[in-house]
């Protein structure tokens, strides 16, 4: 397999005739790069004008290599032959070598250019590609492979310095100007000494303009390249990096002759390795290559199409990074996205997306100045957000949308802070408050809609999460945890940081990552936050089952919640067979109509199934418009003996929604009961169970009805900390009662 590399452009500040007196001082050897043993001229023709200068050289290396590589080789030196061609007139230098030594095993190219800056005459750009093609090397191809990145990484990273070095030399000895080129007869008409070289010159189509970063510190010269070919210059002598205009913090979006100069990788993506930004400009000249002439079409009934716009430089090396610079895996999850997000026309949702007034007043999360580190700070009142809620009033698709446009927004707010610090910033910080989470918010179909958020974002976002504060997590936090933890990237948990209680406020808390000025006042700061308190969302905002499915949304009522009459002395009734202790049940119910209380028993031995009508061959469960009513257990058993009370009593209103949870101890047979509530003073009767329901069918006001959804997590699948859930206390979350008048929701946990 051919490996190929590529560097950014590198430029010098210094005229191109300058650098090539620096260059010509590297031979026949240099002290700077121990493994150049030396060089001989085999060969050296020059034109009759003088203009162009041609060299061969026969270059001898001591590659680093094991000793024992060598001695199975039969080699001390590796030879490599180089052709450099330099024309004077075009102030262009063409350096191409490539290997004599095993030559019939590897096959390494190389190409190298010096040329005349095509902006700034006074400057000049190098740039060196390579490729390595190893057919068989005695079994050891693996091992030639690294020596070869290895050494080409390094070359690169000296390569600018030791022309440094010479130059620097040049201008001790009082050199600091060569004389240009000129013909010999004055008569003969020469092209202009800043002609743009071929290697870099550059094809700018009419729309949308493109901006060429070709130098990005603080004390040089701006240069940017528009539609028109104007090229415009900012102060040579400006110190401040957020002086620079705008369009030269943009990345090309335009043709497959542009160019990464490394000064601008530095500035705006960061310290990278020479591999990694070889994988970067490959990377992104393949996607210039393969969509050349392609469109982005809208709609399928759009009239016209705007052109295929690359994605920034940013967004790249987000996908590399997500991938640890695997070139193959990072193309095939990029293609993946752009492909997402033309069908979804993600590139124009902050555009194009306003959100719902219900999001506004009860979603609880939002931007927030910015951490310690520059990154943009997003905070979520998770705790204190209804998330059944939003689910019902506003629908999955919704909820997606208005994620993917904080998304969105993130990255805007990542290149402005780019920008303002001056420095490359390219993810934010997250601040997750869990001050009231409760079962309420483990609702099924909120954990669902929530997953499949996480898998779109994970999926298209990669490494735009710098770091993860979760602050006040509660008891109930590990059956979350247990919930999404599988769905997250295994790179993106470790950028996960917990504190259960007030831990945040001490060493290594909130303080560490976030100034003291910007902490948040319901977190014990000092600064007014804008984000929205939350609370429940009223049910008059609920969208009905038939308005949901309209949009093509569900909510998975249908598939995983029953509903079920209770009537007076004929409670309802689940079992649940659980083999592993330590595994955890979980319930979430609505009381629709009427009061009920709600029981969980043990027994050691099975309730018998409902009995069978032999005539109709059918349970004797209780079957009514409103729901089905299931008994289970024996009016024989005793409370005590036969089965056991693990949960206290719950008395539930009308209307209320109710999530819980229990910490089996033993194996054996949990049995879930919501009976009918008996005011208090209430007259009781012992009639027979059947009597009870008959004489409760002729009696409305006898009857409640029940949703409900019940799951166990077994104790394998189980990642959290059993020990701080089975010493929770059951009881209402501050959620509740902050909205007394609304449906309630209690956490049901075992003592």
């Amino acid at each position: 397999m051919v490996q190929k590399y590529q560097s950014p452009i590198r430029v010098y500040k210094h005229p191109f005739e300058l650098v090539m007196e620096a260059y010509e001082r590297r031979f026949p050897t240099c002290h700077l790069i121990p493994m150049f043993v030396d060089s001989e001229v085999l060969e050296e023709t020059e034109s009759e004008d003088g203009s162009i200068h041609q060299v061969q050289r026969r270059c001898k290396l001591d590659v680093d290599a094991p000793r024992l590589l060598k001695r199975i080789a039969g080699v001390d030196y590796v030879y490599f032959s180089q052709e450099n061609t330099l024309n004077k007139r075009e102030r262009t230098l063409h350096i191409e070598s490539h290997n004599e030594t095993f030559s019939n095993r590897v096959i390494i190219h190389e190409l190298c250019s010096y040329s005349a800056h095509p902006e700034n005459e006074d400057w000049t750009c190098f740039e060196q590609s390579a490729s390595l093609d190893i057919k068989s090397f005695f079994g050891f191809e693996s091992t030639v492979e690294k020596i070869a990145m290895k050494q080409y990484a390094s070359s690169i990273k000296k390569g600018k310095e030791i022309i440094e070095f010479y130059l620097n030399q040049l201008d001790e000895e009082g050199i600091s100007q060569v004389p240009r080129w000129t013909p010999s007869s004055s008569s003969v008409t020469t092209k202009p000494v800043c002609a743009t070289p071929k290697l870099l010159q550059l094809e700018l189509p009419v729309t949308p303009a493109v901006s060429i970063p070709v130098s990005t510190d603080a004390n040089d010269r701006e240069i940017a390249n528009a539609s028109n070919n104007d090229a415009t210059q900012s102060d040579a002598t400006s110190n401040d990096a957020t002086s620079q205009p705008d369009d030269q913090m943009e990345n090309q979006t335009g043709t497959p002759d542009d160019k990464l100069d490394a000064d601008y990788i530095k500035r705006y993506l960061g310290d990278l390795t020479p591999l990694q930004e070889s994988c970067l400009i490959r990377l992104r000249q393949w996607l210039q290559e393969s969509h050349k002439g392609k469109t982005l079409t809208l709609t399928p009934s759009s009239p016209s199409s705007p052109p295929f716009q690359i994605p920034k430089d940013e967004h790249i090396l987000r996908f590399l990074r997500a991938r640890d610079f695997n070139m193959e895996k990072a193309r095939e999850i990029l293609c993946q996205s752009l492909t997402w997000r033309k069908q979804h026309q993600v590139d124009y949702l902050l555009e194009t997306w306003t959100s719902p007034q219900v999001l506004n007043d009860y979603y609880t999360g939002g931007w927030h100045h910015h951490d310690k580190e520059g990154r943009p700070l997003y905070i979520l009142r998770l705790g204190q957000m209804d998330t059944k809620g939003l689910v019902r009033a506003l629908g999955e698709e919704s909820l997606l949308r208005h994620v993917l446009s904080i998304n969105e927004e993130g990255l805007r707010r990542c290149e402005e802070n780019t920008k303002v610090f001056g420095r490359p910033i390219s993810c934010w910080t997250c601040l997750v408050d869990l001050e009231g989470l409760n079962m309420r918010h483990l609702w099924r179909p909120g954990v669902k809609a929530l997953l499949r958020i996480i898998e779109v974002v994970e999926a298209n976002y990669p490494e735009t999460l710098g770091r993860l504060l979760i602050l006040r997590a509660p008891r109930v936090f590990p059956v979350l945890w247990t919930l999404v933890s599988p769905f997250i990237d295994e790179n993106t948990r470790k950028k996960f940081l917990i504190y259960a209680g007030n831990d945040y406020q001490g060493p290594g808390g909130l303080l560490d990552y976030i100034d003291k000025e910007v902490i948040p006042d319901f977190l014990g700061g000092e600064c007014m936050c804008e984000v929205p308190e939350g609370g429940l969302v009223p049910k008059s905002l609920y969208r009905t089952a038939e308005e949901l499915e309209n949009e093509d949304i569900s909510l998975w009522t249908e598939t995983i919640y029953q509903s079920a009459s209770v009537f007076k002395g004929a409670p309802h009734e689940v079992v649940l067979e659980i083999i592993d202790a330590a595994s955890v049940i979980t319930w979430d119910f609505d009381v629709c109509k009427g009061d009920v209380v709600f029981h969980l028993y043990h027994s050691k031995r099975a309730p018998q199934p409902p009995r069978k009508d032999p005539l109709v061959g059918q349970h004797s469960s209780i079957t009514t418009p409103g729901g089905n009513n299931v008994q289970l257990i024996d009016k024989s058993w005793t409370l005590g003996l036969d089965y056991s009370m693990v949960e206290s009593p719950l008395t539930c209103k009308e209307g209320e929604s109710v999530q819980g949870s229990h910490v089996t101890r033993w194996p054996g047979f949990y049995i879930l009961q919501w009976r009918f509530h008996t005011m208090p003073g209430s007259a009781s009767t012992n009639l027979p169970r059947v009597d009870d329901v008959l004489a409760s069918l002729q009696v409305s006001s006898h009857k409640c009805k029940v949703m409900y959804y019940t799951e166990v997590i077994g104790s394998e699948d189980f990642r959290g900390s059993m020990t701080s859930l089975e010493s929770s206390h059951s009881g209402f979350s501050q959620l509740s009662h902050a909205t007394s008048n609304h449906s309630q929701s209690s956490s049901m946990i075992s003592r």
